[in-house]
C-alpha cells in the first residue's frame, strides 16, 4: 500500500485547510486510516482515525469540533478537514493505514503498517 498525503501549507489562525490522502497498491486490506502530525522536538501524536467499512471516526480531545475526518471509498482516499486553525496545530501531517488495528490500539503509530510522505500545516498568529 502506498499513501500520497497533500493539502498542506500556511495560514493564518481562524483559517481552514483540508488534507488529502490517497491510497494505492492493495488496499483491500486496509482496516483504518488515520491522520497522525509532528512538530518540531515533539512525538508524533494521533489527530484522527476512521474506520474503513463502517466510517467510525475518532478524534483526540485537541482537535474536536474543529477537524472532520471523512473518507470517499470509490477513490480510496481519506480527507481531513481543518478548521479554526491554531498556531499549536502547527506541524507535519502524516497519514496512515493499518490492516490489523483494533479500536483500544488506533491511537498508537505503532498499530499502522503504512505511512505516507507527510505534509507541512504552518499557522501564522
Amino acid at each position: 500500500v502506498q499513501l500520497q498525503a497533500s493539502g498542506g501549507g500556511l495560514v493564518q489562525a481562524g483559517g481552514s485547510l483540508r488534507l488529502s490522502c490517497v491510497a494505492s497498491g492493495r488496499t483491500f486490506g486496509i482496516r483504518a486510516m488515520g491522520w497522525f502530525r509532528q512538530a518540531p522536538g515533539k512525538e508524533r501524536e494521533f489527530v484522527a482515525g476512521i474506520w474503513w467499512r463502517t466510517g467510525s471516526t475518532y478524534y483526540d480531545d485537541s482537535v474536536k469540533g474543529r477537524f472532520t475526518i471523512t473518507k470517499d471509498n470509490t477513490k480510496n482516499t481519506v480527507y481531513l478537514q481543518m478548521n479554526s486553525l491554531e498556531p499549536e496545530d502547527t506541524a507535519v501531517y502524516y497519514c496512515a493505514a493499518g490492516s490489523s488495528l483494533i479500536l483500544s490500539s488506533m491511537r498508537r503509530p505503532t498499530s499502522y503498517d503504512y505511512w505516507g510522505q507527510g505534509t507541512q500545516v504552518t499557522v501564522s498568529s
